[in-house]
Order: structure tokens, then sequence, then C-alpha cells
């Protein structure tokens, strides 16, 4: 697993386990950094991929707080990418994806 996937893991457990509360501020990136032992541009981009899952968001001014959204989301933005990922491989354009996954979606019980 990449590093910053570990990172962005860390932080999602922390989340769900409740040592971060949704309204709450997240410790600044490069002080992640220095307790996790791995570059501050890895804990950004942990902290970027937590934002597009809706686990974190940035406010100007006032760093990385938590959202209240729950966790259980990142399994399956986690398995989109993948999705994205392979389809991308075989060419397929995101309008063709969408609606292969609109497709499928009335086959699925």
């Amino acid at each position: 697993m990449p590093l910053h996937e570990q990172v962005a893991a860390a932080i999602r457990r922390a989340i769900a386990e409740g040592e971060a509360r949704p309204g709450e501020r997240l410790p600044p990136a490069r002080d992640l950094a220095a307790v996790l032992g791995v570059n501050a541009n890895t804990v950004f981009r942990a902290l970027r991929t937590l934002r597009e899952e809706g686990l974190v968001e940035f406010r100007r001014g006032r760093g990385v707080s938590v959202t209240g959204i729950a966790p259980q989301r990142s399994p399956v933005v986690a398995k989109a990418r993948e999705l994205v990922a392979v389809a991308r491989r075989y060419g397929f354009r995101p309008e063709e994806l969408a609606e292969i996954i609109e497709q499928v979606s009335w086959e699925v019980p």
C-alpha cells in the first residue's frame, strides 16, 4: 500500500474511533508528518484523498477539520478509484463508465 494511503488509513481510523470528532481541527500537516515520520507532502496527499472522500475539509486560515461524514464511505471511494483505473486502462471515457454503472445497477439485486 502506498505511504500516503497508509497515512490516510491512520487518519480514517482516528476519525472512526472518535479520536478526531466532527468539527475538530487536525494538527498541522507538518506536525502530523513529524509524528508519523513521513514527508509533509505525503501527509498533504493523504489529506487531499480524505477531502475527496468527504472526511475532512480544508478551511482557508483555519487548517483541516473533520466533517460529519462517516468513514464507511471510504471503501466505496477506494473501489471507485480502482474501477476508474481499470476503465482508463481499457480506454473507456468517464461517460461510458457512468453508462456501464447505470446498466449494472439495475442488474444487481
